[in-house]
């Protein structure tokens, strides 16, 4: 076990606490933001932590540790994890940060590879995956006792930028809902997957979650939903933790559901049997284009239901699509599913048909023709 002989001063330049130890012949600083003796306890424990942790200079490039975290996530992960996983490291964190030692990594260094991508006009959001990769990657080091780092003074800049999401107006719901069909080498024909886009803007479901939807996972109003089918065929439990969830349909949901299973009976149990991922994404899109509608993904569709039900209370919203932080699905709250999802599920409807019906009606008139 090590033992600290100093303790953390203020440094006027940085404006925080620091301290610098040494185990083994190898030296380290450690640091600390917070203002007074808290800082400098706070600063003094890491130094301590480093101290008796057992880890020894070993002299590791990040670009080796990263390697060995990708063939474990390879082995662990789904393909689609992985593939995340491996393209922010080749893309960002290998590039940036790979010739450093792990154990002298510190918060200057990734606060540069984050200001860097926002230089190159990264969105917010890929700046905050880089940045959750790369903590995730941490947290392995230091179970694999590589290093005690971690990332404290560590901030997306504030000049990262939002993508705008791209949604349907309102004249594009009116004509998705009034419209069954689409040019297909020249000529209109019904578009078979009507009914998917339309349960998908109206469930808020994501087009993995679609794909995964199966008969048996639809009782008495009550959508179960328990699965994800993800660009590589491979069946998951979804996007995050809360992705299995439960919610009651509304009833222009039911009636696309019923049609659904009226028009296009499925003999292999999923509500929609769909094609790939990119041939939906191109089906849809050529929809878009034969009736003059915003050009939008199927996952936009997702977008579209969360923007015309943003006006419900937020509780009642992030539980219908996966966002919530506590939900017992199937547990103790199947009685608050029958009667408050029920009252949500009556809202939803509602605020559809107001906004299908209050369009001004020369937009009827310029609408394309239905199934002829």
């Amino acid at each position: 076990m090590g033992k600290r002989t100093n303790t953390a001063t203020w440094n006027e330049k940085y404006n925080r606490w620091q301290i610098n130890v040494q185990k083994d012949g190898y030296r380290r600083s450690f640091y600390s933001s917070a203002p007074g003796r808290t800082g400098q306890r706070e600063a003094n424990a890491k130094a301590d932590a480093w101290l008796d942790d057992g880890i020894s200079p070993t002299g590791e490039r990040l670009e080796a540790a990263y390697n060995q975290y990708r063939q474990e996530c390879k082995e662990n992960m789904s393909t689609t994890e992985y593939n995340h996983v491996d393209s922010v490291g080749r893309v960002w964190i290998i590039p940036n940060l790979g010739k450093r030692k792990i154990t002298e990594l510190n918060d200057g260094d990734v606060q540069k590879m984050l200001d860097k991508a926002v230089a190159m006009g990264r969105s917010k959001k890929t700046i905050q995956d880089i940045n959750g990769i790369l903590n995730k990657f941490l947290k392995w080091c230091r179970r694999n006792k590589k290093t005690t780092y971690r990332p404290d003074d560590v901030h997306i800049p504030a000049s990262a930028r939002l993508k705008g999401k791209t949604v349907l107006q309102p004249d594009d719901l009116c004509t998705l809902f009034s419209t069954d069909t689409a040019l297909y080498k020249g000529k209109r024909q019904k578009d078979e997957y009507i009914h998917a886009y339309r349960f998908q803007v109206l469930t808020g479901l994501r087009p993995g979650e679609l794909r995964g939807l199966r008969v048996k996972d639809i009782q008495g109003g009550v959508v179960y939903v328990q699965r994800s089918v993800n660009v590589y065929g491979e069946t998951t439990q979804g996007k995050n933790e809360n992705a299995v969830r439960s919610f009651v349909l509304s009833d222009l949901a039911r009636c696309e559901l019923a049609l659904q299973l009226q028009e296009y009976p499925s003999e292999s149990g999923y509500v929609f049997p769909l094609p790939s991922p990119t041939a939906y994404r191109e089906r849809w899109q050529k929809y878009c284009a034969s009736n003059g509608m915003t050009k939008t993904t199927p996952y936009e569709l997702r977008h579209t239901f969360v923007s015309v039900v943003k006006t419900l209370p937020v509780g009642e919203v992030k539980p219908l699509v996966g966002h919530s932080e506590s939900m017992d699905t199937f547990g103790i709250y199947r009685h608050a599913l029958q009667g408050e999802d029920t009252e949500t599920a009556e809202k939803i409807n509602r605020l559809f048909r107001k906004l299908l019906t209050d369009q001004p009606k020369d937009k009827d008139a310029q609408a394309p023709n239905k199934t002829e």
